[in-house]
Formats: structure tokens, C-alpha cells, sequence
């Protein structure tokens, strides 16, 4: 066998993504060299790794196989890295996060000052929808996950890191829209929602049933970046995090439309599976939250306090 520590790294990252040009785009090599890579390491084996039926690639059961071997050893690569580092004094491992989508606008000011103090240590954050999150959580694939409402059927530990608050929003130009009306219609103005199972959207829909409101149009959106741009251009309104809107709200292309029983309050939990044996990287990071949450609440997010 004369496989390479390059050939398993390429051939994993192809498993992961069933795509010959998505593995591309995510090693920043070229469609052939991956390529390339994935027919000398099948040369070193009589048993196919790959199929394609139509244009879909498929990883056989063999290939499967072969895919958490090529796990196992870089993991042990990473591991000896990790204890040279270890043995020199310097705190190494790989951190894993997985970080709800509109959890973007949080969780880099909570990793940043980690990060650079601690250069031994490989961070790993997956910006992904809350069910995949969850996923990631339960199938013990990360250390933390980043949400705005506890999972239910989970068992897991906390920290709350950040108040979490959703208005009603509209563009500057909805002066007809200044107050929600009492008889709960939302003037003619469609509501723009995030897609299923977003917490956003599951927030929304809730708030919308209990007080009976009339909904006569509705679009959905796969982002809190694409509905922020949707009422910006003035395709409706929506139910939105005050994390996001920081800068159209101090230029005046969104405001907050005043509406009884909002905004609804949550918060930004860090998360992590109960009984979860944390790694020493991990560990640290657990430890600097707790020690410096206040301070970077302070520094970076002290404007969500006026509203």
C-alpha cells in the first residue's frame, strides 16, 4: 500500500460532501486534482470506493469503510501534533462548534480572544440551521452548539452568554405600520419567514397564533440575511433578532414596528451534552466564557440595551 496522508484527507472530505467539486471548493484545490487524488488512492485497492448512478457520486460500503480508517489515522496524526504542542506548555486540540445561522453576529466575539491566545488550539465552526445543529449535538459530532432556545428530548448542560430579543420590523418607510393594529391585521403587507424548523420561524408562528393574527400573504426565506434583505427592499415585514440589525436600524433602512407582547425575549445559550468528557482545549474555552462573558457583552454588544 503507498496511499498518502493527502489521499485519505482528499478522499474523507469527498465522503463528506458526496461532491468531487464541493470537496474541491472546500480543500481549494482544483476539480482534477482531486480527482486525481481519488484514482491513486482507488489504484492501491481491487474493491471500488466510489459510484456514479447518473451524476451522483455515492461512496460504496467498502468506501465507507475505508473512510473512518482514513478518520482514525489523522485523527492520530492531529493527536501527535496536539501532544508535541502539549509537551512544550502550549494548550492544543481541536475546538468544535456548531452555531445556529443567525448566530454568526455572536459567537465570533466569543471565540476571538480564545483563539488568539491560544494558537495550539484548531477551531472547527459549523454555521448550519437549528435541526442540524441539534443533530450535531446529539450524535456527539462537536463540544458545543450555539442556540436561542433549549432543545427539548436532550440532556444538556448550559451558559447563557446573550440576550436574545425579536421585533417586528419593517422598512422606514411603513409610517402606516407604526402601531400593530388591535384587531391583530398586519395592514396588507405580506409576512416574510424564515424556513422550517428555524427558531426564528417556530418563534414567529407562535406569536402569530396566540394572538390571532391575519396573515394573508407570506414568503420564506432559507436566511436571517436574506429576510433582513427582503424587508429592506420592501417585500414585507417579519419577526427578526435584534442581533443582526444593528447597522440598518442606526441607518434607518429597518425599524422596530411597536406590537403588543413583543419583542419575545430568549437568550444565546452555549451548550454541550450531559456527560460529555471535554477535552482539555475545550475545558479552557468552558473556563473562559465563564470568566469573560460580562466583558465582552460589555465591549460588544452593550447597544442592544436601548431597545
Amino acid at each position: 500500500m503507498n496511499y498518502t496522508l493527502h489521499q485519505l484527507q482528499v478522499f474523507l472530505k469527498i465522503t463528506q460532501t458526496k461532491s468531487i467539486t464541493k470537496a474541491a471548493e472546500e480543500l481549494h484545490l482544483t476539480q482534477p486534482a482531486v480527482s486525481i487524488q481519488l484514482k491513486n488512492l482507488q489504484e492501491q485497492f481491487e474493491i471500488p470506493l466510489t459510484e456514479v448512478l447518473g451524476r451522483q457520486l455515492y461512496i460504496t460500503d467498502f468506501g465507507k469503510e475505508i473512510a473512518l480508517a482514513a478518520q482514525n489515522i489523522i485523527d492520530e496524526v492531529y493527536n501527535i501534533n496536539y501532544k508535541t504542542l502539549s509537551f512544550k506548555g502550549i494548550l492544543s486540540g481541536k475546538l468544535k462548534i456548531c452555531v445556529v445561522s443567525t448566530g454568526k453576529y455572536v459567537m465570533p466575539y466569543f471565540l476571538s480572544n480564545f483563539i488568539n491566545k491560544n494558537r495550539g488550539v484548531e477551531l472547527e465552526m459549523d454555521v448550519t440551521n437549528k435541526l442540524k445543529v441539534i443533530k450535531s449535538l446529539k450524535n456527539n459530532e462537536v463540544d458545543f452548539a450555539l442556540v436561542s432556545t433549549l432543545p427539548s428530548g436532550i440532556d444538556v448542560y448550559s451558559e447563557e452568554l446573550l440576550p436574545n430579543k425579536l421585533f417586528l420590523v419593517g422598512t422606514s418607510f411603513d409610517d402606516d405600520l407604526d402601531v400593530l393594529k388591535a384587531d391583530g391585521f398586519i395592514g396588507e403587507s405580506p409576512m416574510i419567514y424564515r424556513e422550517k424548523g428555524s427558531a426564528t420561524r417556530i418563534a414567529m408562528e407562535n406569536y402569530i397564533k396566540l394572538r390571532g393574527i391575519d396573515v394573508k400573504m407570506k414568503l420564506q426565506l432559507t436566511s436571517n440575511e436574506a429576510v433582513k434583505q427582503a424587508v429592506i427592499a420592501g417585500l414585507g415585514l417579519s419577526i427578526m433578532p435584534l442581533i443582526g440589525l444593528k447597522n440598518e436600524l442606526e441607518n434607518r433602512s429597518i425599524k422596530i414596528i411597536p406590537a403588543k407582547n413583543l419583542p419575545i425575549s430568549t437568550n444565546w445559550t452555549l451548550i454541550w451534552l450531559k456527560g460529555k468528557k471535554l477535552s482539555p482545549a475545550a475545558n479552557a474555552y468552558l473556563d473562559f466564557i465563564r470568566s469573560e462573558k460580562s466583558t465582552i457583552c460589555e465591549t460588544h454588544f452593550s447597544w442592544i440595551n436601548q431597545y
